[in-house]
């Protein structure tokens, strides 16, 4: 008997999963709904319906800084451009999400028939051009071009490690494809991008040759080691040569923080510990793997100042240093040869050293940043990944030295408030080595609270402390007091749970230390869900000098 062919949403969704991917994030919806049937009867991949398409995307987001990959599956239209904001991130981030549409049939777009999720114009492919530019490659699928156009969009989404746009006529959707399926390899199995030869080995000899002249050399690894899944060869490369590394925010905690070659986080003049800027802008060669993005937070407010003739930067396609560049060349595929070929170097040594948070606060005092930070330290433990909301978290949690085994994930770039509450869930889901641990702050917290009904319904164990300031407390810091938009609603967070159904969570408000201690020491032992609400004094947010508001908005008349 002759198996029939796979439609071409079964097809697409098994297509995926080969690549080892366990789960869908997404909102059902009729013009998706044979994508939606596809998911439900492929027994590799479950189901994660997300409260609204823009949580879905931002929980792609975190499974992906996992795993190393993911999916989302939207309807046309509405579904796909409320879902934009989140992708947009996941490009910003250099993070594979495969982006799944289900669109309108042939039939209704040929006739141009009048459809709900349109403009009414009868136009049908006016939303393509803003989907596919949140994406770095994109396909209209047929039956006839699925399993090619599948090969494409996969190769190019992981090979430039960025989200990929498939869209899909619903009719279309549920044809038989044409040609034979392809099996493909898992995620791990798969090389991502190659390089020219004759252009590597020349590069590997420029680095060699500039490394060998260095009495003081310094590695700033970027978040790109994680996105392509190189952390484990970016460590072993590190081992073999001795050299030491920082790295930026936008890095922190992708490679251990325990490592004898760590130096601290280098972001000019907020590095930790201080002098860490001047040992890494004086030393004789500095090599940015992935290439240091340039972004305010991420460079203390522009006040990096890294000499371009003394810094080789190792791209993910590319090698320069000053005007000389290379070309054509995979950064895996450096990291390999640099490993092979490089002898041990002499460390450098920064004369502060970063240290752990001081433990301060009496049992009866008032919850404040002080004694918070330093107890959220001493809690972390091997497995542990630290999700940091955008906002005055953040700018707490880049200075903490991480346990051995701990990760942190942020979003500096793209920095949307709300992204890390639902982001834990898809970080939750791929995170097998241990917990999931997520700070964020009242004002993020309420534009995607309505996840955590989510993370209940499939029965994660996240470890959430919302920070209760009531008020947009970033906001306060970087302009001035008093406006009436910075204020929140007043919420009882430590009630959402139970709301939304999450009836074995362990929930609690802590006002004081002793309150605060207690509910660590809870949660840590819980075996469910903890949600954790941290009074924090309003007056903590207090605005920044003027004159530093005018250096990072530069809106201002100049002097």
């Amino acid at each position: 008997m002759t198996l029939s062919a796979p439609t071409v949403a079964e097809y697409v969704i098994n297509r995926l999963a080969d690549l080892g991917i366990d789960r869908i994030f997404g909102v059902p919806g009729d013009y998706a709904f044979p994508f939606d049937d596809a998911i439900e009867k492929c027994d590799r991949l479950d189901w994660v319906a997300c409260a609204n398409e823009l949580n879905a995307a931002y929980a792609a987001d975190g499974y992906a800084r996992i795993y190393g990959a993911s999916i989302l599956s939207t309807t046309y239209g509405v579904g796909e451009l409320s879902a934009i904001n989140g992708v947009m991130g996941a490009k910003s981030q250099r993070l594979p999400v495969f982006f799944i549409v289900g669109s309108p049939s042939t039939q209704i777009q040929q006739q141009g028939l009048v459809t709900h999720h349109t403009l009414g114009d009868g136009v049908f492919n006016n939303f393509q051009a803003i989907s596919a530019a949140a994406c770095c490659v994109s396909t209209n699928l047929t039956p006839d071009n699925v399993i090619d156009e599948m090969e494409r969009v996969i190769r190019d989404a992981l090979s430039l490690s960025a989200p990929a746009y498939i869209i899909v006529p619903m009719d279309y959707a549920l044809m038989p494809v044409n040609g034979k399926p392809i099996k493909g390899k898992p995620l791990a199995a798969i090389k991502r991008a190659q390089s020219d030869p004759a252009t590597l080995e020349a590069a590997i000899h420029f680095v060699m040759d500039k490394m060998s002249t260095a009495k003081s050399i310094v590695a700033l690894p970027s978040n790109l080691i994680a996105s392509y899944g190189l952390v484990n060869q970016f460590i072993e490369f590190l081992n073999k040569s001795n050299i030491s590394y920082a790295t930026p925010p936008m890095g922190k905690g992708m490679v251990s923080e325990s490592h004898p070659n760590y130096l601290g986080v280098y972001s000019g003049v907020t590095s930790s510990p201080k002098d860490l800027k001047t040992v890494v802008e004086t030393a004789d060669l500095v090599l940015d793997f992935g290439g240091l993005i340039p972004e305010d937070i991420n460079t203390g407010n522009w006040t990096n100042n890294l000499n371009p003739e003394k810094t080789i930067v190792l791209g993910d396609r590319f090698v320069k240093l000053g005007g000389t560049i290379f070309t054509g060349i995979a950064l895996s595929d450096m990291l390999t040869e640099l490993t092979k070929r490089i002898t041990a170097l002499a460390k450098v040594e920064t004369k502060e050293k970063q240290s752990k948070f001081p433990l301060v606060g009496a049992p009866s005092d008032a919850t404040n940043s002080a004694n918070f930070y330093p107890r959220l330290q001493n809690m972390l433990r091997s497995g542990d990944v630290l999700v940091a909301e955008t906002g005055s978290c953040m700018l707490y949690m880049t200075p903490m030295l991480l346990p051995e085994g701990v990760s942190f994930q942020t979003q500096v770039l793209w920095g949307s408030i709300g992204w890390a509450t639902a982001a834990a869930e898809g970080i939750c889901m791929a995170n097998k080595a241990g917990r999931t641990i997520l700070v964020t702050g009242d004002g993020s917290h309420q534009l995607t609270a309505n996840e955590i009904g989510t993370m209940g319904r499939y029965g994660i164990k996240p470890i959430i402390f919302v920070l209760n300031n009531a008020l947009y407390g970033i906001e306060v810091v970087i302009s001035e007091t008093g406006w009436k938009y910075d204020d929140l609603a007043k919420w009882n967070y430590s009630q959402i749970p139970a709301a939304m159904g999450c009836t074995d969570w362990f929930c609690a408000k802590v006002a004081t230390v002793a309150q605060l201690d207690a509910a660590i020491e809870k949660a840590s032992s819980f075996d469910g869900a903890s949600y954790i609400e941290v009074m924090i004094p309003v007056s903590e947010s207090q605005p920044v000098p003027v004159k530093l508001q005018h250096h990072v908005y530069k809106a201002n008349i100049p002097a």
